[in-house]
C-alpha cells in the first residue's frame, strides 16, 4: 500500500516508542523500572477530578466552541495577567487537545514550503517533526553545557536567513532541565527586534516545575515589543499532573490564533468538555499541589545529581526546572566495550539493568541520555542501584 511522503519523513516519538518498549517487556513478567516518559507521577488534584464529575452531572458534555469554552479562555486570560502580567483577550486565545496539538496547529497555521524553523537542540523530539509535518524545514541550533544547553544572542543571529520564520523556545527545556532568565531573554529580544516577521513560539509547559525558588520569565516580560510576533504555548498537563486530561492553550495575535482555529475546526473540532471544565477549575484553584509536586521534584533531582555524578564516565549538571536529568555519558560510550552510542547504552541499560531511558540523540544531543524523575524517589534509588551494578 502506498503511503505519503510526509509520513516516511516523520519519525515515531522516541519518548513515546522506549514507553511501548518498557511496557511490552513489563507484559512479559520482566520487572521494567520505566524513566522515560515525561508524565507526572501524581495523581490529579481531588477538586480538579471534582469539578469533571459536575461538569458530567450538570450535562456539560456537548460540544463547545471550536477553540474552547469561553469561561475557560476568561479562566486563561486571568491566568496570564495574575501571573505572567500578560494581557490578552479571549479573542486571543484557543484551547487545544494537549499543547502538543496548539503547536501543530501553529505550525500548519503559518509555516509553508521553504520557511526554516530555528530548533536550539536539545529539543523536545516532536518539535522538528510537526515542522516536517508543515513542509518547512527544521534547523537546529547547537548548544552545549557550557552555556546551559541554551542559545545566545550572538548565536541566534548567526543562525537566521532571509527563510528563518520561527524560533521554538522552551523554558524550562525538555529535556535540560534549564531555564532561559532574564539576562538571556534580553539578549535575545535585542536581536529579534530587528525580526517582526520572525514567530517566537513560547512554549512554557513547565512553567511551574522549577527549583531553587528560581522565576519564570516570557521573553515579553523582558521585551513587551514582541507582543505580536510571540506565541505563547502551554497546558496543564505538567504543572497539575493532568496529562491524560489533553488540555493545552495558545496566546497570541488575533490573525495567527484565527488562523489556528480555522486548523482546528477541520481537525479535532473542540477538546473534550468535561476535560475543559476541569481545566477551567485546576486555573482559577489554588497553588499548593502544585508547590507540594515541585518539592518532591527537587528533592528527586538533587538525589539524582548526587548519585550519578559518583558513576565513572557520566556527568550531569543540575537542573533548574522540568522534571528530566540530561546526562551526559560519553565517557560511559568510550569505557564500555560494544556499546558505541547512546542508542545501544540505552538499550544495554534496559536488557541489563532493566532501566528504560532515552537516548539524547532523540533529542539532538548524542551521548546523553534523558532520564525523567517524574516517578517515585523509590523507584530512582532502585534504578540508581541497577545502574551501578552494571556500569561500576
Amino acid at each position: 500500500m502506498k503511503l505519503s511522503k510526509r509520513i516516511s519523513n516523520t519519525k515515531t516519538s522516541a519518548t513515546i516508542a522506549m514507553s511501548m518498549k518498557a511496557r511490552e517487556l513489563m507484559a512479559k513478567g520482566k520487572d521494567i523500572i520505566s524513566l522515560s516518559a515525561g508524565e507526572p507521577d501524581f495523581d490529579t488534584p481531588e477538586y480538579i477530578k471534582k469539578a469533571a464529575i459536575d461538569a458530567i452531572n450538570t450535562g456539560n458534555t456537548k460540544y463547545t466552541p471550536v477553540d474552547g469554552m469561553l469561561n475557560l479562555k476568561e479562566a486563561i486570560v486571568k491566568k496570564f495577567k495574575n501571573e505572567n502580567n500578560l494581557n490578552y483577550s479571549a479573542d486571543q486565545i484557543i484551547v487545544s487537545t494537549g499543547c502538543k496539538q496548539s503547536i501543530y496547529n501553529l505550525c500548519q497555521a503559518t509555516l509553508d514550503l521553504g520557511d526554516e524553523v530555528l530548533i536550539p537542540s536539545p529539543y523536545w523530539v516532536s518539535y522538528p517533526e510537526i515542522v516536517k509535518l508543515s513542509d518547512a524545514t527544521p534547523i537546529f541550533v547547537n548548544t552545549t553545557s557550557e552555556t546551559d544547553f541554551k542559545i545566545t544572542g550572538k548565536i541566534l543571529e548567526e543562525s537566521i536567513t532571509k527563510k528563518t520564520r520561527m524560533l521554538l523556545l522552551n523554558s524550562p527545556s525538555n529535556p535540560s532541565g534549564f531555564i532561559y532568565n532574564v539576562e538571556d531573554l534580553k539578549e535575545i529580544g535585542d536581536v529579534l527586534k530587528n525580526y517582526p516577521d520572525i514567530i517566537i513560539a513560547s512554549d512554557d509547559i513547565y512553567e511551574h516545575v522549577i527549583f531553587n525558588n528560581k522565576k519564570f520569565t516570557n521573553i515579553q516580560n523582558v521585551c513587551p515589543e514582541l507582543y505580536d510576533q510571540t506565541v505563547i504555548l502551554n497546558g496543564v498537563s505538567k504543572a497539575y499532573a493532568m496529562t491524560g486530561w489533553r488540555i493545552g492553550y495558545a496566546a497570541g495575535h488575533v490573525d495567527i490564533i484565527s488562523a489556528m482555529k480555522k486548523i482546528q475546526s477541520q481537525s479535532t473540532s473542540c477538546t473534550c468538555s468535561i476535560a475543559q471544565s476541569a481545566a477551567k477549575a485546576a486555573l482559577e484553584g489554588g497553588r499548593k499541589e502544585i508547590s507540594d509536586m515541585v518539592k518532591e521534584y527537587e528533592i528527586r533531582s538533587e538525589f539524582l545529581h548526587s548519585e550519578l555524578n559518583k558513576i565513572e564516565g557520566i556527568s550531569y549538571k543540575k537542573p533548574e526546572g522540568s522534571f528530566y536529568a540530561f546526562v551526559n555519558v560519553d565517557g560511559v560510550i568510550n569505557r564500555i566495550s560494544g556499546i558505541n552510542d547512546d542508542f545501544e547504552l540505552a538499550e544495554y541499560l534496559l536488557n541489563k539493568a532493566e532501566v528504560a531511558v532515552v537516548p539524547g540523540t532523540a533529542f539532538g544531543s548524542p551521548n546523553h541520555i534523558r532520564i525523567s524523575f517524574a516517578t517515585s524517589l523509590e523507584n530512582l534509588q532502585k534504578a540508581v542501584r541497577r545502574i551501578k551494578n552494571i556500569l561500576g
